[in-house]
């Protein structure tokens, strides 16, 4: 038996509201409207989509300055690459810094269990890879080689960072 789709439909949580009126603050003083699309310091940031990981704050960098490409476990993923190479190739980026960090959700991920709940709850088998892994600083080294490896990316500095979520401090992983 196929269990019941789950509800898509638009609703509102209130959440929708609120940024609608953070922006329009936001808005109020927005002073970027002169910014060019490359990054004014030449640089691409690869990391982790996680709520406690503000990687401007964590980096120092401010509005223009990077661009940022993140998904869960900040994996060096098809779409990843196409995005640095479009970075790289028509927007002059220039070095790469890949960002994880600790307690990351995807550290110990059950992919096979989220698969089979999702089959069980949407009737659908899907073929997607979360990438999930048991080694960040491994995990963290190997999105480097893949950059490095790949033969459309520009070779520059690739670096591998993590970011401690319990102090804020980067650590280099070579």
């Amino acid at each position: 038996m196929m269990a019941a789709m789950p509800d898509r439909s638009p609703g509102s949580t209130g959440e929708y509201a609120r940024i609608l009126a953070d922006n329009a603050r936001y808005a109020a003083d927005f002073g970027h409207g002169g910014l060019a699309s490359p990054p004014t310091r030449r640089l691409a940031v690869i990391a982790c989509m996680d709520a406690r990981l503000t990687v401007e704050a964590a980096l120092g960098l401010g509005t223009g300055e990077a661009h940022i490409l993140r998904n869960a476990g900040g994996v060096v993923t098809e779409d990843v690459i196409r995005s640095l190479v479009v970075s790289q190739n028509l927007l002059g980026t220039e070095e790469v810094v890949v960002v994880g960090h600790t307690r990351c959700g995807m550290l110990d991920f059950r992919a096979d269990e989220v698969r089979r709940e999702l089959v069980e709850t949407t009737g659908t088998d899907v073929d997607l890879d979360f990438r999930a892994f048991t080694d960040l600083e491994a995990t963290v080294r190997e999105q480097v080689r893949r950059i490095r490896a790949h033969p459309w990316t520009k070779d520059v500095p690739v670096h591998g960072l993590i970011y401690d979520v319990e102090t804020g401090r980067l650590r280099d992983v070579g």
